[in-house]
């Protein structure tokens, strides 16, 4: 069974994309991520939407009939105006420019499957919340069957969606011919880059407050990284595993042991885990407070560790400078508070500018990393920037992506493609 496969078991390689493949007359359902904030009716933030088009545009050229479905929120089973995804189908003709978007009310049944049938090549509809469904969730193969009635042919451009075994993203690719898109196939070459066959040296920096929430992420990348930088909130309970009191700073005791194991598991893989050498320390978190510079040994009893020290900062890019390859994932500090970002916003910056001249492959993920980058304009700098979230780490975490095992073992008709 395909579920049993861990991500490194999984043969990527087998992986159908839409590149070659003749999609004309053709109706194409292509699960998209179009959960966007939604404010006053209008989409505040349409970034998730234009990583779609590509995709999109790629298979209105080649004249199919795209129906694109998506989920909007935590509905559950529930319809609600701030959930519907009208605004979203708005967004997505005017992005398109080029006719317009149909948008139905439900995502299946018999409505939907009559309403489409007056699509046209090169035409485009947008489903509603695939969530006002509760077989979405469950995974449910009947409501999975339904959907599949509505094409001939799935395309899977959610990657953000990838690590939930839901009827749309895991049930359906095993019910008609399934393929990639092409920002799920860009979300999976970038992080095979980075884990599966790196260009080495190869450095991971973790980051973000609580260790807890990324144990199993330290523990898959200490086993296949050269260098694990571990910083913000997280690398304090790694430097008490180590002896270090880290006086008043955020830390889980309750992790300390676990940390120790991810140690001696780096240690025997030949992982350097690269932790502070010195800190930026104040009593409190606030805008404007008095702050400090002290020795990683020398954290007073009533201050917190906010960031990395210049000392360690310098010491970081210099290693960093050493590397083939960079995989992001968290802040170095508590950057959303100035000065505290220091640290966070000038890895952002150097990892930009290496990446710029050639020198370095660089990948990043979750929403702080990415909002620092753009806090410094390295985005566009960046050899990939993934929009995912949850996926991201499950992946980094060795966890298993119910869509991209579901893509990858999928059979798809050998007449679908152009030869």
């Amino acid at each position: 069974m395909s579920s049993e496969l861990s991500m490194s078991e999984v043969d990527l390689s087998s992986i159908k994309t839409i590149d070659d493949l003749d999609v004309k007359g053709k109706r194409v359902l292509v699960r998209a991520d179009l959960n966007v904030p939604i404010e006053n009716g209008e989409v505040a933030d349409d970034t998730r939407i234009k990583r779609v088009l590509p995709t999109i545009s790629k298979l209105k050229q080649g004249g199919a009939k795209v129906i694109l479905m998506s989920h909007l929120g935590r509905p559950k089973g529930e319809r609600s105006p701030e959930t519907s995804l009208r605004p979203v189908a708005k967004r997505v003709e005017e992005l398109l420019n080029g006719g317009p978007v149909l948008f139905f009310d439900d995502c299946v049944g018999a409505d939907v499957e009559n309403g489409l049938k007056v699509l046209g090549e090169g035409d485009v509809a947008v489903l509603e919340n695939l969530r006002y469904h509760k077989g979405e969730t469950a995974n449910d193969v009947e409501f999975a069957k339904k959907l599949a009635a509505l094409g001939d042919i799935y395309v899977d451009d959610a990657f953000s969606s990838a690590h939930r075994a839901h009827a749309s993203v895991e049930a359906i690719a095993h019910l008609m011919p399934a393929y990639a898109g092409k920002l799920m196939m860009a979300e999976i070459n970038a992080l095979r880059s980075a884990l599966a066959d790196p260009k080495r040296p190869v450095m991971a920096v973790v980051g973000g407050a609580k260790v807890s929430t990324k144990i199993d992420v330290l523990k898959n990348l200490a086993t296949c990284m050269d260098v694990l930088v571990v910083g913000g909130g997280m690398a304090n309970t790694l430097l008490n595993a180590q002896g270090v009191n880290v006086g008043n700073s955020l830390y889980e005791p309750d992790f300390v042991d676990t940390v120790k194991e991810v140690l001696a598991s780096a240690k025997r893989a030949g992982c350097e885990i690269f932790l502070p050498v010195d800190e930026v320390v104040a009593k409190q978190l606030a805008p404007g407070t008095e702050w400090d510079v002290c020795d990683v040994n020398a954290i007073p009893n009533d201050m917190m560790v906010l960031d990395q020290g210049p000392k360690s900062l310098e010491r970081l890019k210099k290693r960093l400078s050493e590397m083939s390859t960079l995989l992001w994932n968290g802040p170095l500090g508590a950057f959303e508070v100035a000065p505290f970002g220091k640290g966070t916003l000038a890895l952002a910056e150097e990892a930009g500018r290496l990446s710029q001249e050639g020198k370095l492959v660089s990948i990043a993920g979750g929403g702080d990393t990415v909002r620092a980058l753009n806090m410094v304009g390295a985005t566009p700098s960046f050899t990939y920037v993934s929009t995912a979230g949850g996926a991201f780490l499950e992946w980094l975490a060795g966890r298993q992506l119910p869509a991209v095992i579901a893509l990858s073992s999928s059979e798809a008709p050998k007449q679908t493609a152009v030869a």
